[in-house]
């Protein structure tokens, strides 16, 4: 059944109480079971296992996976299976639903773990006791929660953003629950909806609805078989393990995620020609096309008026400015101390660059400053949407009364609950960690402002910048006590926290309001959901990172936990709060030149300071166009910022994603009731969201697999395996006829490690 939503002109033209009287009318299910004691502890027990993975991929890769669409999928199998076998009833739609709100909710509990909390472990070479982790963790989140409902009228209902990663959520559902109940008030019975009485009606709606099933089931196969044939965890599983035709991953065959790496390596052995600008070649500035399914069908949902403004950020930045600062010196390659003269200059051809050290170093702050900027813009531009909120909360009756009142999360609980958990949370950071309570009381403006920045671009693209925002506020607050380490961290993961959650809390609740759900009901889940996170991950968190840890041996922390992940978020935090330390170290001058480059307090370089002012400039123009233009203004300007900050094969896929999608909607619009037409125009998002979903699924279980499947890394590996069991087989012999075992001999000197591949 084709889901009701609202045109782009009604969307522009319609007042946010018609919107809400609409979605009343046309999608609202009632007292459809949603919340119920099983949907709730499926939701637990799910959610629970995939924090536990998102763990794991977190800490090997540094990002996390979204479970939205996983959960979906694997509660639905789940029920399925059980109700063919008659031991309980299928799920209803929105009994789906409040599971992905949970399963999702304590899928990105782990941020913190791998990252800020990490980090403060590593600086102060000691574990923080499991219930200071756990009661932090569920804090914050809940904060997150209390923060993101006053926001929830202005993304969801007035700007009917798409949430990418939410929309495919609703989509897959619709598609696997064909014959649900159509919502609306106009079709309910006792508050119940009801089958439309039309026979014909609800055969045209279940056919279409069993077609989107399997456009989304072929496309889910797609994406799984791409994702798999690319996954070390999955090829190795294959042909280690069960083919036999590999002994170790070094000899694994795989797809190369990188589309244009063959390029380079040709170009490497035949001298060809490489793209440059500014004499750093293109691969060197980050600026590589990588096979990420999950980004094309994200890019399918989003659309190529979004995709433009993300690829001219990317563009402009990567193509242009950032090439200019490299020449100009404002940007050093990242060996810069190891290829550096005596006159500061280096050899090109021997520097190292790359996307993650060009944002960090400089880009960053532009990109961040057009989001800022932007978002406060679009906030300002309709305060009504925020005011209304809590003006609601003092109307008595009247034909303005709000219709979505009774089902809506009740505004006094954040008013009541955010000065609370603010207290409480202050005072946490004090007694264990030591923040100033001041401190912490001034983190909370920031707190919220980053939150907005992080649902606006969660609402675009599903990707929440939670990495780039927290370096605002670690160099904020750590400029006002840069020798304590705890103070940037532990407010800048509060910061990050609660952005994630709020953001993540939108992106639950979007398909929920496609569906027809209670947003107090997903509330509900999603604070299930961090009880299930927190109880899940905390535990394996010792168990993975720390039980190997020796201190008595002198040993590091951050030895033992790096020793097989590679902890990339927790090290770049660690990183910039010994680089806060440095500058409480430093002279005090406001301006300060490191290596030829001048520096406020040693750290923000004066030109991207000056770039952030032109950032902030070219938000407030692109916003106030938005404006005049009634919306129609064709590019955004956080999706240029986004576009900054976000890898350039992440943006590139989006932007192609949409490009295929829109060309194959627009040639088949016209031809109404053909395959083309149900395929590319009716079923697109069923389409999208299945690449996702198959990507997603394969991505986890590629996860898990690295996790528990040991397998040889290296032919060397294999070889002192081989020997040594050929050893322990002659020691085995001799033990039997009563004889000396054989001395091992020496093990082999270790190859010498690879040069670094830049």
């Amino acid at each position: 059944m084709a889901l009701p939503h609202l045109t782009d002109d009604q969307v522009r033209d319609m007042s946010r109480e018609e919107k809400d009287r609409w979605w009343l009318k046309n999608v609202f299910r009632g007292d459809m079971p949603q919340l119920t004691l099983r949907s709730a502890v499926t939701g637990f027990l799910l959610g629970g296992v995939l924090s536990a993975t998102n763990l794991y991929v977190g800490a090997k890769t540094g990002w996390t996976l979204g479970v939205g669409v996983t959960s979906v999928i694997l509660s639905f199998v789940i029920f399925r299976a059980m109700a063919r076998s008659g031991f309980v009833k299928d799920l209803t739609i929105l009994e789906n639903n409040a599971v992905q709100s949970i399963a999702t909710a304590a899928g990105y509990m782990t941020g913190p773990l791998i990252s800020a909390l990490m980090a403060y472990m590593f600086i102060e070479n000691r574990a923080m006791p499991w219930f200071q982790i756990m009661v932090w963790n569920i804090l914050a989140s809940i904060l997150g929660v209390l923060v993101a409902f006053p926001m929830k009228r202005r993304f969801i209902n007035d700007e009917q953003q798409p949430f990418p990663e939410g929309r495919a959520a609703g989509v897959v559902m619709d598609s696997l629950y064909p014959s649900a109940p159509r919502g609306g008030t106009d079709h309910m019975v006792n508050n119940l909806p009801v089958e439309r009485g039309d026979a014909a009606g609800d055969d045209e709606g279940a056919r279409a609805g069993v077609f989107k099933a399997k456009a989304l089931a072929a496309a889910a196969a797609i994406g799984a078989i791409v994702q798999m044939l690319l996954a070390m965890g999955w090829m190795s599983l294959v042909q280690i393990k069960m083919l036999g035709t590999s002994k170790s991953q070094e000899t694994v065959w795989h797809l190369t995620e990188r589309l244009d790496k063959w390029y380079y390596d040709y170009a490497a052995k035949a001298q060809a020609w490489v793209p440059r600008v500014q004499g750093v070649t293109v691969e060197q500035l980050g600026v590589t096309i990588g096979i990420e399914l999950a980004m094309f069908g994200a890019g399918g949902l989003m659309g190529l008026r979004l995709t433009n403004s993300l690829m001219i950020g990317m563009a402009l930045n990567y193509l242009l400015i950032a090439p200019l600062m490299i020449a100009s010196g404002e940007i050093l390659p990242k060996n810069f101390a190891a290829i550096a003269q005596a006159d500061g200059s280096f050899d090109l051809s021997k520097a190292i660059f790359g996307q993650r050290h060009i944002m960090n170093s400089w880009s960053l702050w532009w990109g961040v400053s057009m989001m800022v900027t932007a978002s406060l813009a679009g906030l300002l531009a309709k305060p009504k949407v925020i005011v209304s909120a809590f003006t609601g909360l003092f109307r008595r009756g009247g034909s303005n009364e709000d219709c979505l009142r009774h089902i809506e999360f009740p505004m006094w609980i954040t008013l009541v609950g955010v000065p609370v958990m603010v207290g409480v949370t202050v005072l946490m950071n004090w007694l264990w960690f030591g923040v100033n309570p001041w401190l912490g009381l001034l983190s909370i403006p920031l707190i919220v402002l980053l939150t907005l920045i992080a649902a606006n671009a969660t609402a675009l693209t599903s990707i929440t910048p939670t990495g780039a925002l927290s370096k605002i506020t670690q160099f904020t607050f750590g400029a006002a006590s840069p020798t304590h380490a705890g103070t940037n961290l532990i407010t800048a993961g509060m910061t990050t926290e609660v952005a994630s959650n709020a953001s993540n809390l939108l992106m639950d609740i979007k398909p929920g309001y496609m569906l027809g759900a209670k947003p107090r009901q997903q509330a509900w889940g999603h604070v299930i959901g961090i009880f299930a996170g927190a109880i899940a991950s905390t535990p394996l968190f010792f168990i993975l990172f720390l039980s190997d840890w020796t201190p008595a041996t002198g040993q590091t922390l951050r030895e033992a936990a790096t020793q097989k992940y590679d902890m990339i978020g927790a090290v770049q935090w660690a990183a910039i709060a010994e680089v806060i330390r440095g500058m409480g170290s430093s002279s005090g001058e406001t301006i300060q030149v490191v290596d030829g480059i001048r520096k406020y307090w040693g750290v923000l370089p004066v030109s991207a300071a000056i770039a952030m002012g032109f950032g902030a400039l070219a938000a407030v123009v692109f916003e106030a166009l938005k404006i005049l233009t009634r919306g129609k203004f064709p590019l955004s300007a956080v999706g240029i910022g986004l576009g900054v900050v976000l890898g350039p094969e992440s943006t590139i896929m989006m932007w192609i994603g949409a490009l295929v999608f829109s060309f194959l909607e627009m040639i088949n619009r016209s031809r109404i009731g053909s395959f083309g037409h149900r395929l590319w125009v009716d079923g697109r998002e069923a389409v999208c969201a299945g690449v996702i979903a198959g990507w997603a699924l394969f991505g986890v279980g590629d996860g898990v697999i690295l996790a528990f499947v040991e397998v040889p890394k290296t032919e060397a590996q294999v070889a002192q395996m081989e020997k040594q069991a050929i050893e322990d087989a002659k020691a085995a012999e001799a033990a039997v006829i009563g004889q000396p075992a054989p001395s091992p001999a020496p093990a082999p000197a270790p190859a010498p490690a690879p040069a670094p591949n830049p």
